[in-house]
C-alpha cells in the first residue's frame, strides 16, 4: 500500500469532523502528533485550543463564552501527557478516562472499554483516541475508534490499531466522519496511512490550509524529540485569525 497524501485527503473532504494523526518524521528522530476539530453548528465553531502546561497538553475553550450553548461534548482536554513519555490525544473527555486508567496501572484499551460513542443521535459521533509512547530513542503508538453499529445507537463497536514499530516518514490518520452528510456517516476501515514531513511547523501550516475553510476550527501539532523527550507545539485557531483581521 502506498502512503496517501494527507493534505489531499483533507482538501477533498469537506467534513472529516475531528481527526488524529500519529507518526514519525522522515529522519526517524521525531514523533509527530496532530489533532484538529471542525464544526458545522455555531456552538461547535465557537471554540479555541488553549495550552495547559499543568497537564502537558491543551484544552478546548469557548471563543466567546457568551455564545456557549451546550458544553458537554465540546469542552474537554484533547491532549494530556502521562509522566514524561506518554502522550494521549482524543476527541472527548475520554482523554481523562485514559489518563486516570493509566495512573491506576490499567491500559489504553481497558480505559476505552468503559466508554462508548457520543450520545448525539442520529450521528452517534465516534470517539477517536490515540496514545504515543517514547522510549530508548524510539516510539510506538495506538489508535482506537468507538462507533455505533451502522448507525444503531443501541450497539457499540470498539476497534484498536497498534503500531509497535512505526516507519520513518509515515503516520496514520483517523477521523470521526467518512464525509459530510445527514446523518453524518462514521469513519470506516483502518486508519489511513499517510506521508509526513520532517518539520512540525510545515505539517501544521499545510494541514490548516487543506482543511475546509468554512468548517475548520482549531489545529494542534506536537513534535517529540525521541532522544530527549522534548516537545515543540503549534496551535492554530480560526477564531484568533478572525479577531486579528
Amino acid at each position: 500500500m502506498k502512503r496517501e497524501d494527507l493534505y489531499k485527503l483533507l482538501k477533498e473532504n469537506a467534513y472529516p469532523g475531528r481527526g488524529i494523526v500519529l507518526g514519525l518524521a522522515p529522519s526517524g528522530k521525531r514523533a509527530l502528533i496532530a489533532y484538529f476539530i471542525m464544526g458545522r453548528s455555531a456552538n461547535s465553531r465557537n471554540r479555541v485550543f488553549d495550552p495547559v502546561p499543568q497537564i502537558g497538553g491543551i484544552r478546548t475553550l469557548a471563543a466567546d463564552p457568551a455564545k456557549l450553548e451546550d458544553p458537554s461534548l465540546i469542552i474537554y482536554n484533547p491532549v494530556r501527557t502521562a509522566g514524561e513519555d506518554v502522550h494521549i490525544v482524543t476527541n472527548g473527555d475520554q482523554t481523562d478516562t485514559v489518563f486516570e486508567e493509566l495512573a491506576r496501572g490499567g491500559s489504553f484499551e481497558s480505559a476505552l472499554r468503559t466508554r462508548t460513542f457520543e450520545p448525539d443521535g442520529p450521528n452517534w459521533t465516534p470517539r477517536i483516541s490515540g496514545i504515543l509512547e517514547r522510549g530508548q530513542g524510539a516510539c510506538s503508538y495506538k489508535l482506537s475508534i468507538l462507533k455505533s453499529a451502522d448507525g444503531n445507537g443501541e450497539s457499540c463497536r470498539r476497534y484498536f490499531f497498534e503500531y509497535p514499530q512505526p516507519m520513518a516518514g509515515e503516520g496514520h490518520f483517523l477521523h470521526t466522519y467518512k464525509c459530510d452528510g445527514s446523518p453524518i456517516p462514521s469513519f470506516e476501515g483502518e486508519p489511513e496511512r499517510v506521508a509526513l514531513p520532517e518539520e512540525p511547523e510545515e505539517l501544521a501550516v499545510k494541514m490548516w490550509a487543506a482543511l475546509n475553510e468554512d468548517n475548520k476550527v482549531s489545529l494542534f501539532v506536537r513534535a517529540i524529540d525521541l532522544a530527549t523527550g522534548e516537545t515543540d507545539d503549534f496551535i492554530i485557531n480560526k477564531y484568533d485569525a478572525v479577531c486579528e483581521e
